[in-house]
């Protein structure tokens, strides 16, 4: 049935802002742009993170936090949630150490979306 992750998408109300916030926590432009709709490709298997204007979601300006709760893999969970802490976003989950070396945290990104992160070994051996 399922075959992988295709697209995480979030929402935002401000897309220009959510832009800028996203282009500098990843380091790059997304590569798909439209009106109302960005994307960009992530990681080694090139997963894509989209960002849709609120607008197009209905009721997704009543939820707080909203989106869905997605984790994304890093090897440095401490370090990540700090970055992202430092660049506005305000804590959801702790640091929470799940099993040996498996570790989550998740934090809400200034839209109001929440941002998983995770180390966890068997994704790791999966390279």
């Amino acid at each position: 049935m399922l075959q992988g992750m295709a697209t995480s998408n979030f929402q935002a109300a401000d897309l220009s802002a959510a832009r800028t916030w996203y282009t500098d926590v990843f380091g790059i432009e997304p590569y798909f742009v439209r009106d109302g709709y960005l994307e960009w490709r992530l990681g080694r298997d090139q997963d894509e993170f989209g960002i849709i204007d609120a607008r197009f979601v209905p009721g997704a300006q009543e939820r707080t936090p909203g989106g869905q709760f997605v984790y994304w893999s890093v090897t440095d969970v401490e370090g990540v949630h700090a970055e992202l802490l430092a660049r506005g976003a305000t804590p959801y989950e702790p640091i929470t150490q799940r099993e040996e070396d498996f570790v989550t945290a998740a934090v809400i990104d200034p839209f109001g979306n929440v941002l998983g992160i995770m180390r966890n070994p068997h994704w790791q051996e999966a390279l």
